[in-house]
């Protein structure tokens, strides 16, 4: 079944015979008849007398099921945790609102899951939704992705996307949300600032163009130290780690703090706080989302907004308005739309405040 799923078999092309899946597999005829016979059974391949056993079309099959169920599948490299619940019930409100049922999915950040979903919905759903998994590093999943559009069923990134597929999507101008994080610290007086980026996730990546630009325009140099990359698994320990060195070092300490988001700013919080260091009277710090965590603390975090629930929105529509153009006519999926970039919004709080002269 994967070699359909993954288009090595087309619809109605003949599949090989039983002699030579024998020798692929390395078992016997009767396994593979029986295996054979199960495929028919379940609707992935006939058999037509005296030519041969042909994959069935899917596509075809699905469009009219008897069900008539209408699905919608959202993927996303979590549901529970941080901005995420706020996206989804945007999706997800305008989604039933219009008849639609949706399907979750969490990677936890894992190509293996996000793969693992797209097998699972790639018959089963009219359109998805997906935050791609860390999307600054190369997509093993391309030939998923490929399937999606080979068979039209519309697909659409948030967040961020997959740079060699050109997908439609719906992201954050991130270059701009780091530019304005850095800015405004610039514009305070702060010169020695140190910026954390996530670089496994494309935002990260754009965020710190943002932070370099910022610097180059105010003509503020940069200490190469002060730029620190981690990935998704070193996310709650190598900034600690890395700030924790900072305040140990004699010398000039950072002023300032750039975040790649407001978890890590709150995480940040807390060894400033060991060291026993007032924010923002000793040390500046800015965050990015402008999530729930940005106020529930005692520092009420500067941050960039997020749109959160109404991306989650945007998305549902979009996808919803590809599907009814696409219905019943020639159009290809991919080429029906335009991709959104919506504009970061400085959000300042406590958090900050001018250098003192």
């Amino acid at each position: 079944m994967c070699k359909i799923l993954d288009g090595t078999f087309q619809p109605h092309q003949k599949i090989y015979t039983e002699s030579e899946l024998m020798k692929q597999f390395g078992v016997s005829r009767h396994t593979v008849r029986i295996a054979i016979g199960e495929l028919v059974t379940q609707g992935w391949l006939y058999r037509e007398q005296g030519a041969g056993t042909f994959c069935v079309d899917r596509t075809k099959e699905e469009s009219t099921n008897v069900s008539n169920q209408k699905n919608i599948a959202i993927i996303t490299t979590s549901i529970s945790d941080y901005i995420f619940p706020s996206i989804i019930r945007g999706a997800e409100s305008y989604l039933s609102q219009h008849g639609y049922h949706v399907s979750l999915f969490s990677t936890n950040n894992s190509h293996d899951s996000e793969q693992r979903a797209l097998k699972k919905i790639l018959l089963s759903s009219d359109g998805i939704i997906i935050e791609p998994t860390k999307s600054a590093l190369f997509n093993i999943n391309i030939i998923d992705y490929l399937n999606l559009e080979r068979q039209n069923i519309p697909y659409l990134m948030i967040n961020a996307f997959y740079d060699e597929l050109d997908p439609l999507s719906i992201t954050m101008d991130d270059e701009k949300g780091g530019y304005l994080q850095t800015e405004h610290l610039i514009e305070l007086g702060h010169t020695n600032i140190i910026g954390f980026f996530k670089t496994d996730d494309i935002q990260g990546n754009k965020r710190m163009k943002g932070f370099l630009k910022a610097h180059r325009e105010y003509g503020v140099t940069i200490d190469p130290h002060n730029i620190v990359t981690y990935n998704s698994e070193e996310k709650s320990t190598k900034p600690v780690e890395i700030l924790r060195e900072k305040f140990n070092i004699d010398g000039d300490l950072p002023t300032a703090i750039v975040c790649y988001n407001d978890e890590l700013a709150i995480r940040l919080l807390d060894v400033i706080r060991e060291k026993k260091l007032q924010v923002p009277d000793d040390i500046s710090i800015v965050g990015f989302d402008d999530s729930f965590m940005a106020s529930v603390t005692e520092v009420k975090l500067t941050t960039i907004q997020h749109p959160k629930s109404k991306m989650g929105e945007k998305a549902a529509k979009m996808i919803l308005d590809i599907i009814k153009e696409v219905a019943g006519s020639h159009k290809k999926a991919r080429d029906i739309g335009e991709s959104i970039v919506i504009e970061p919004e400085l959000i300042i709080r406590d958090s900050t405040k001018q250098m003192h002269k």
